[in-house]
């Protein structure tokens, strides 16, 4: 099921919040509405908190099935979120684990500014291999692409080369599209998991059907 939502009228919901095959975090100020739209979407079960005592959990968290990786900001209280899985605490500068890394239960790519010891620790937090490299040029690829188990988005300007990058990493097909009425930065517009997905309510029907299309995710 894909929906069109809002935090509290903010249309960049993958800033807002993170979410796995089983679980979403969302800020503890997100109104039920948001809560209700995640829940059904991505049949998951929602919680809500802060991370490094922000609202900014999309951007602060990288998640799979197996692990979390999480600014060294956030507190052991917050860390509670993720209770059963792999978590790291990322000491890098780049520590805006949503932001700078995309990820799926298939692979991982990474800000190519990323350390030696970083790649190394999310290697083992995600059980999967990582690489490093950019989209579009860009650095940030957590903030350009969306990956899931069975489909992955990207910014509009990728390139044959970019795409090539990502099914090999991912193992899914890649396609680019916008949201939010024309934003590249789909990663930011957009919460999904194999079973579904959230986008910004500024995304328009065709953008939606990109992303159903993109992500096989049924109406």
């Amino acid at each position: 099921m894909l929906r069109v939502s809002s935090y509290n009228g903010v249309e960049f919901v993958g800033v807002y919040a993170v979410a796995n095959e089983s679980r979403a975090l969302l800020p503890r100020d997100s109104d039920d509405r948001f809560q209700e739209d995640v829940t059904l979407a991505l049949t998951v079960k929602c919680s809500r908190g802060t991370i490094a005592s922000t609202n900014l959990i999309g951007s602060l968290v990288a998640l799979n099935s197996y692990g979390a990786a999480v600014t060294n900001f956030a507190t052991d209280e917050e860390m509670l979120a993720f209770d059963g899985l792999n978590i790291v605490r990322l000491a890098d500068r780049l520590n805006a684990c949503g932001n700078n890394i995309l990820v799926n239960d298939n692979g991982c790519l990474v800000n190519p500014e990323m350390t030696d010891e970083t790649v190394h620790a999310l290697e083992e937090v995600f059980n999967v291999e990582v690489f490093r490299g950019t989209i579009a040029e860009q650095n940030t690829v957590g903030s350009v692409c969306k990956a899931t188990n069975k489909g992955l988005i990207c910014h509009p300007s990728a390139s044959e080369n970019d795409l090539r990058l990502l099914r090999d990493i991912f193992k899914v097909e890649p396609k680019i599209t916008t949201l939010n009425y024309g934003s590249p930065y789909v990663g930011a517009s957009i919460i999904a998991n194999s079973k579904g997905g959230v986008v910004g309510n500024r995304s328009t029907p065709i953008e939606q059907g990109r992303v159903e299309d993109a992500l096989d995710i049924i109406s």
